[in-house]
């Protein structure tokens, strides 16, 4: 976990690619540049509710159920692209 501080050097020691808005980018599936590591929440979407935390928590275990079987069936409530309401 290393929420929306990148001040702990884990983005440089792990080469991750910044996103325009500063946050960690990642493809569809959740998975960063670097194969295997994966970012939800905070730090791929930047501060937002905890609901978006969660779903994209689970949204992140189906990527890595899929790139640890080559498949998943588990759910995926939203991508990384999603935005909230605005009305």
């Amino acid at each position: 976990f290393t929420g929306t501080d990148q001040s702990n050097g884990l983005v440089e020691q792990f080469g991750l690619d910044l996103d325009a808005r500063g946050n960690i980018a990642r493809d569809e599936h959740f998975e960063t540049n670097v194969p295997g590591v994966f970012v939800a929440g905070d730090a791929g979407r930047g501060q937002s509710l905890i609901v978006w935390a969660i779903a994209e928590g689970r949204s992140a275990a189906r990527g890595v159920d899929r790139y640890l079987t080559g498949a998943s069936a588990l759910p995926a409530p939203i991508r990384p692209t999603d935005r909230s309401l605005a009305v």
